[in-house]
C-alpha cells in the first residue's frame, strides 16, 4: 500500500496592526479590532490563537481570533512570548480566585469568579451561586476551549452545578458546536432557580434563563450602602428588578418599601425573595408601572429614593440622549423626597462616563433649588473590578437633600 502523504501543517497565524493599535496593546489594552489590522498571513478559525508582531517583527501579544467579529483579536498575554499550555492557563484561573479570596465571608456565596478581560478571560465571565457556576460567553472564539476552561473549573469547585450562557449574538454559532444558552452542563440545578447568599441575605437567581447570569451582583457594595442609610426611611426601589435594594434597606430597618418595575415577572421574584428571608419586617409593597410615567405623575412622597435603570445608551450615538433622561430621571426622583431624603442614582451605561453621568445628576440637584450635598460616588465593587476604558460601565452617586 502506497505511503499517504501527512497533512500539511499549517503555519501560526501571525498580524500586524497599525501603530496606534501598537501603542495599545504594549499599554495592556485587551482589544484590536479589524480596522486596525495590516497585515495577515493566512485566513484565521474562531478561537485560533493569533501571534501580533510589532513592526520590528519582534513578538507584541497573543490572542483569540475570530474573523466574524470586527473587535478581531482579544489579547490574552502580550510583553515577552508565552506558551499557552495547560499550566499557563490554570495560574491564570488561580490569580482571579485569589482576587476573591479576602473578598468575602461565610455569609457570601455569590460572586463573580472571573471577570472577563479584567482576569484575563476577554470575553468570558464566571459567576457562582451557592454550588453553582455560570459560564457566560460573548464571543464565539471560546468554543475550542471551553473543554479547558470547564475541566479547571472543575478541579477548583468539585460537585458544582455547570451552566453555559450564551450572548445573542453567537448563539447561532453555538448550535453547530452542540451547545445553547440555557445549557446544563454538569450536576442539576432543579427547576433553573438557585438559591444563593448575599452578606446573609437569601436570593433567587436564575441562572438557566435570567438576565445576565441570572441576578446583578455588580450592586452589591451599593445595596450594603442602601443599607446603611435606610432606618425609619420610606423607600422607593424604582427599576427594582427582583428586589435586591429593597431586601437591603428591610433589614435596614425601612419603615415601608416600594419595588417599582414594569415587569410582572420581576415584582415576583421580588416577593420570593421577600419571602425567602422571614426575619425582614419592614411592609413591602410592589408597584408594576413605567418608571419614567409614574414618577412624573405620582404624588408620593419617600425619603429614600433608588433609580437603578437598565442601561440608556446600548451604542454611543445614544450617549448624549441618555446624559439628559439620566438628568430628567434624577429631577423626577428629586421631587419625591422628603426634607431630608436620599437620592441614589446609578448608571450601566459604558458610554456614559462616570463624570457625565455624575454631571448629570448634580446639575438635576442643584436645578431642583434645594440645599443638597453629595454623600458619596462609587464604581466598580472589587470582584467586577476593571482595568481598561471600555470596561467602566458602573457608577453611582448618594445625594441627600433639605
Amino acid at each position: 500500500m502506497p505511503d499517504v502523504p501527512a497533512a500539511p501543517t499549517r503555519s501560526r497565524l501571525r498580524l500586524r496592526v497599525s501603530p496606534a493599535a501598537e501603542a495599545h496593546v504594549r499599554a495592556g489594552h485587551p482589544w484590536v479590532y479589524e480596522s486596525s489590522l495590516r497585515a495577515q498571513n493566512r485566513d484565521g478559525d474562531a478561537g485560533e490563537l493569533a501571534v501580533i508582531y510589532d513592526r520590528r517583527d519582534r513578538f507584541l501579544a497573543i490572542g483569540l481570533f475570530d474573523p466574524d467579529s470586527p473587535l478581531r483579536v482579544r489579547v490574552l498575554h502580550q510583553g515577552t512570548p508565552a506558551t499557552l499550555d495547560d499550566a499557563w492557563w490554570a495560574t491564570r484561573l488561580d490569580e482571579a480566585l485569589l482576587r476573591r479570596a479576602p473578598l468575602f465571608g461565610p455569609d457570601t456565596d455569590g460572586y463573580r469568579v472571573v471577570n472577563g478581560e479584567s482576569d484575563g478571560f476577554p470575553g468570558l465571565v464566571v459567576d457562582r451561586y451557592a454550588s453553582t457556576l455560570v459560564v457566560k460567553l460573548y464571543t464565539a472564539a471560546w468554543f475550542p476551549h471551553l473543554e479547558r476552561i470547564l475541566g479547571l473549573l472543575a478541579e477548583r469547585f468539585p460537585k458544582f452545578a455547570l451552566v453555559l450562557r450564551l450572548s445573542r449574538n453567537i448563539q447561532t454559532r453555538a448550535r453547530e458546536q452542540g451547545l445553547f444558552d440555557g445549557q446544563l452542563l454538569e450536576g442539576s440545578v432543579g427547576s433553573g432557580t438557585v438559591v444563593f447568599h448575599e452578606t446573609g441575605l437569601a436570593f433567587e437567581a436564575e441562572v438557566l434563563r435570567g438576565q445576565k447570569t441570572g441576578f446583578f451582583l455588580d450592586q452589591r457594595d451599593n445595596r450594603r450602602r442602601v443599607e446603611k442609610y435606610a432606618r425609619g426611611r420610606r423607600v422607593l426601589n424604582a427599576f427594582s428588578f427582583s428586589g435586591g435594594f429593597s431586601l437591603y434597606a428591610a433589614r435596614g430597618g425601612a419603615a415601608h418599601v416600594v419595588s417599582l418595575d414594569i415587569s410582572a415577572h420581576a415584582l415576583d421574584s421580588a416577593e420570593r425573595n421577600y419571602a425567602l428571608n422571614p426575619k425582614l419586617t419592614a411592609p413591602h409593597e410592589t408597584v408594576q408601572a413605567d418608571v419614567f410615567e409614574w414618577l412624573a405623575d405620582t404624588d408620593r412622597d419617600f425619603d429614600l429614593v433608588i433609580l437603578d435603570p437598565p442601561s440608556l445608551a446600548r451604542r454611543e450615538t445614544e450617549r448624549a440622549g441618555a446624559i439628559r433622561a439620566y438628568g430628567k430621571l434624577a429631577a423626577d426622583g428629586i421631587r419625591r423626597l422628603a426634607p431630608g431624603g436620599i437620592l441614589l442614582s446609578a448608571s450601566c451605561s459604558a458610554h456614559v462616563t462616570a463624570e457625565e453621568f455624575w454631571d448629570a445628576v448634580r446639575d438635576a440637584a442643584t436645578r431642583s433649588g434645594r440645599k443638597w450635598r453629595e454623600l458619596h460616588t462609587s464604581q466598580h465593587a472589587p470582584d467586577h473590578h476593571a482595568t481598561f476604558p471600555e470596561a467602566q460601565y458602573l457608577k453611582a452617586i448618594f445625594i441627600q437633600f433639605d
